[in-house]
């Protein structure tokens, strides 16, 4: 009998430590499918993403990016900033019907642009982040569409995969982009 007391009462103090830890997806966004992603992301520990969007009270939306400027228009997601301060992480609408693991991912990603310039380490770490999560997180054997997203998403794992302490692959394919040549020299984060 005590025994079943104290089993229960374990499980219990176990239930609500769970949800004690858990963060309210929603204090990000309202749209279920980035709450979607958001839940997988908290159902596998990413605390960190979690940490970087509540440092800087960033809530995510869709949106047609090529509102802001029509060169956006192929962006997958942006890390921007309204008229009144608010910081926003802005996924390309034409990704609404991406998969939550492709979610997930630009959303780990835009989670690490913190500061007001980009900056290649700033770059490479988000799109490193980006990549691990996206090899942590893609189902083996699910057959996700063949859109632009899932093909980054897929060549950043495998350079993220090959990568060593001492060739970065990720680090060498942003520095050698011209897109990130010329994204990497604004000087501050795009208003919408």
């Amino acid at each position: 009998m005590y025994v079943r007391l104290l089993a229960t009462l374990m499980c219990v103090v176990l239930f609500c430590s769970n949800i004690a830890f858990a963060w309210n997806v929603r204090s990000f966004s309202k749209d279920e499918d980035i709450c979607a992603a958001l839940r997988l992301l908290n159902r596998i520990g990413a605390d960190e993403v979690f940490e970087n969007l509540q440092e800087n009270s960033v809530k995510i939306i869709f949106y047609d990016l090529s509102m802001i400027k029509y060169s956006y228009c192929n962006h997958y997601a942006i890390n921007s900033v309204d008229n009144w301060g608010c910081r926003y992480i802005l996924i390309n609408s034409k990704y609404r019907g991406a998969s939550k693991e492709e979610l997930a991912c630009l959303i780990a990603h835009e989670s690490f642009h913190k500061s007001k310039r980009a900056t290649l380490e700033e770059e490479t770490l988000a799109t490193e982040k980006e990549a691990y999560y996206w090899s942590i997180l893609k189902i083996p054997g699910k057959r996700y569409s063949k859109t632009a997203l899932t093909n980054r998403l897929d060549r950043l794992a495998g350079l993220y995969s090959e990568s060593t302490n001492d060739n970065n692959l990720i680090e060498q394919r942003i520095s050698n982009s011209r897109f990130y040549q010329n994204q990497l020299a604004v000087s501050s984060r795009s208003r919408f």
